[in-house]
């Protein structure tokens, strides 16, 4: 099949987007300070606190077992793994064939289901409560991702994400239809809270009672905790690059070489930078909702997915 991305680039842009993660994050919160008249950290402290993390020792609960320290490396590996399923510099399915969209969230599933374990393996109160809290949240935010995606696969008759950006091709923007703009704007609403952001979380919370992700975390520390803070950094932009593969699938489909993969490249860094940009914006416009309204904040996005997959198929 014409337009193939070989095992090697698959796996290259699996590690950049492992790597440009943090970069992504520091990104939304220098803009996000900009937007609220503040200097902000530069975009390059998120690795600055890694590097930080992973010098750092480990201290452990003495009642989390021995399954507590393998959670965060499962994790990131799931994660990591999401993000092989996600084109970046060039659109098309793999040679060898690694999964779709559905493998892509459930990955991304199995990831937040390791994160509540380890949570409630290690006993605290906190990080319960951020489990149940979360847990709570995602069966209100995964089905609707899953209908976006079906929506948007039932045109390209495919669930694999590079070929349904090939599919699509360089005029995706003039067969937008209907269903289109509603599963685009059902992912606008689920962004925040798939990322854990303004108005469902808050990443910059220090108050236990509020936290729901940073809650789930609290017993991590040391290289333990660095391997959740970059598989939270990784998670971000496998979502945003889910995103961009479904809507915004600019990018080349042959290669080209070097000239090829710059292209692919500068093309994915402005979608994400976008994404980004639109995120910053949502975190500095809003406060955060009140816990028991943040279904009723899900159910619009649920009813946009829901209407986008009922118009592909009638």
């Amino acid at each position: 099949m014409t337009g193939e991305r070989p095992i090697e680039l698959v796996l290259l842009e699996m590690i950049l987007l492992m790597l440009l993660g943090p970069l992504a994050t520091g990104t939304i919160q220098k803009i996000k300070a900009r937007l609220q008249c503040r200097q902000g950290a530069g975009i390059l402290q998120p690795y600055r606190d890694l590097t930080k993390l992973f010098r750092k020792g480990t201290v452990q609960a003495d009642s989390a077992s021995g399954f507590f320290r393998s959670i965060p490396v499962l994790v990131l590996a799931a994660t990591v793994a999401a993000g092989a399923l996600v084109p970046v510099v060039r659109a098309g399915p793999p040679a060898f064939p690694l999964g779709d969209a559905v493998m892509l969230l459930g990955l991304l599933a199995l990831a937040r289901f390791l994160t509540a374990v380890g949570a409630l393996d290690a006993g605290g109160a906190f990080g319960g409560m951020g489990a149940s809290r979360e847990m709570t949240i995602a069966p209100l935010v995964e089905p609707v991702l899953m209908m976006v995606v079906f929506s948007t696969a039932i045109a390209a008759g495919t669930t694999e994400l590079g070929a349904l950006a090939a599919h699509r091709g360089t005029s995706w923007f003039l067969a937008w239809r209907a269903a289109d703009f509603l599963g685009f704007a059902a992912m606008l609403l689920l962004l925040p809270a798939e990322t854990g952001r303004i108005p469902v979380d808050n990443p910059d919370t220090h108050l236990e009672l509020t936290m729901l992700h940073e809650g789930m975390l609290l017993e991590h520390s040391g290289p333990g905790l660095g391997c959740m803070v970059l598989a939270s950094h990784t998670r971000q932009i496998v979502t945003l690059g889910l995103v961009s593969a479904l809507f915004f699938p600019v990018g080349p489909v042959e290669g080209a070489g070097a000239t090829g993969f710059l292209l692919g490249a500068a093309s994915f860094a402005s979608k994400i930078l976008v994404l980004a940009i639109y995120l910053a914006l949502v975190e500095s416009s809003y406060a955060k909702l009140r816990l028991f309204r943040v279904p009723q904040y899900l159910g619009v996005g649920f009813v946009c997915a829901l209407v986008a997959l009922a118009l592909r198929i009638l």
